[in-house]
Parts: C-alpha cells; structure tokens; sequence
C-alpha cells in the first residue's frame, strides 16, 4: 500500500490527477498483490508541484522530476525495485510530453521500517498487513458466494 509524492515545476504535467492515477496503478501492478480494497484504496499517488525557482541543481537547471516510493519493508525485490524505476521514469516522461525528462527524473526507493506502516490509525507490521489482506479476500469471498 505504497504511497507515490512525485515534485515537479508547476506546468511540467497536463493532467496530475491521471498521473497520480497511473503512477498508483502501475506499482500496485508491479507488486503483484491481490486486487482488493485495502490495496486499491491505500496506494495512492500525490503530485506535488513547485514554484519557479524553488528546484535546482548545482548548474542552476531546475527541470527535473523527483519521485519518492514509500513502501512497506521488503515489500520490492530487486526485480520490482528496477520495473518500478523504469516504468515510473517512463511514465514522467509520457505525462510531461518531454521524452528528455526521462534523463532528469529521479526515483527513490523508500521502505518504512518493520511496524512503520500506519493504516487506520494502527502502526502495521508486515505480518499484520498480511492477516489483514487475507481477512479481506475471506470476507469477499464470502460475499461473493451468498450472491
């Protein structure tokens, strides 16, 4: 149940909310978890955007993406790690209607330490976000067999 803050230029993206739709999309995609409601409705995405002025390199140049990945611990191995990298760098890129972004953009990896997960005002471990996802698929299951 990644959270995705991506910080960028005010005007670099056309349209926010469906790169932070696509961005969400993607990495639950990526992390193959099962496609349920506590998965759907907690990985979200938030763009961020910056006056003129407030981003810059050592040369000045302030036209790059920063993009922040923040995860449960362990929740990417390394081949997730790289499809996430990759596939969100293109998706910047795609969204900006700048190919060339693709060399500006960063993306960081990030994990919440063991039990640093908050959800629903309770600090999860990943035992716990587990238990949690398979009492949600009993649940529709459930659900979906009384109908």
């Amino acid at each position: 149940m990644p959270m995705i803050d991506v910080y960028a230029t005010v005007g670099t993206f056309a349209d926010k909310h469906e790169l932070a739709k696509e961005l969400a999309s993607t990495l639950k995609t990526i992390e193959a978890v099962p496609d349920i409601p506590m998965f759907r409705q907690n990985t979200a995405g938030f763009v961020h955007e910056l006056p003129a002025g407030d981003l810059s390199n050592v040369d000045g140049d302030s036209n790059y993406v920063r993009v922040q990945v923040l995860t449960n611990f362990g929740a990417l191995d390394r081949d997730k790690q790289l499809a996430v990298v990759a596939q969100f760098t293109d998706l910047i890129a795609k969204a900006a209607g700048d190919p060339e972004l693709r060399t500006r953009t960063w993306v960081l990896l990030t994990e919440a330490v063991e039990g640093g997960w908050g959800l629903a005002g309770h600090a999860n471990t990943n035992e716990e976000l587990v238990a949690a996802a398979r009492k949600q698929i009993i649940e529709l299951q459930a659900t979906a067999a009384q109908a």
